[in-house]
């Protein structure tokens, strides 16, 4: 009897460490899909936004660090690659930092603060490299995990 009480603890052990192991595994592969779909956003970026955006939902909402907001993929996209090919032209953002947290299986939200290269805005105003820190709201939809929202803000740098 002894024998068989230990035999199962023993295999309820295994079992447990098993499923924590894979857990754990998977929990790191997922956070490395989400980083992987940030950084296809920030390389859309340097580009100009000017292939397909795969890493984005149909349902994307973009906030830009002027307040304004963008809803749907297509009108996202329209605007983004407008200001890619006028006064953000040539324009880079290169991660300095990225946490990701999980809000559910299937939602995590990615902090990145960036340095971004200068531009000069519509208004004449030069402004020199920069940084900033994003938001984003990425889903898992099927297999792949998409962002489904970003917004932009500024870092303003005090005296």
């Amino acid at each position: 009897m002894r024998t068989k009480a230990h035999a199962f603890a023993t295999s309820l052990i295994v079992i447990t460490l098993i499923s924590f192991v894979q857990a754990f595994a998977e929990g790191n592969d997922r956070e490395a899909e989400v980083r992987s779909t940030i950084e296809a956003f920030y390389k859309a970026f340097d580009e100009g936004f000017t292939q397909p955006a795969d890493f984005a939902t149909e349902d994307w909402n973009h906030i830009n660090p002027f307040g304004g907001r963008t809803r749907d993929r297509e009108a996202t996209l329209k605007e983004v690659r407008e200001v890619h090919q006028s006064f953000l032209k040539g324009a880079t953002e290169t991660i300095e930092s990225m946490d990701i947290r999980f809000a559910t299986s299937d939602v995590a939200i990615g902090t990145v603060v960036s340095a971004g290269s200068g531009f000069t805005s519509p208004d004449g105003v030069k402004h020199g490299p920069g940084r900033a820190i994003r938001t984003f709201v990425v889903v898992r939809r099927g297999k792949r995990w998409q962002i489904m929202q970003d917004q932009n803000t500024t870092i303003h740098e005090l005296p």
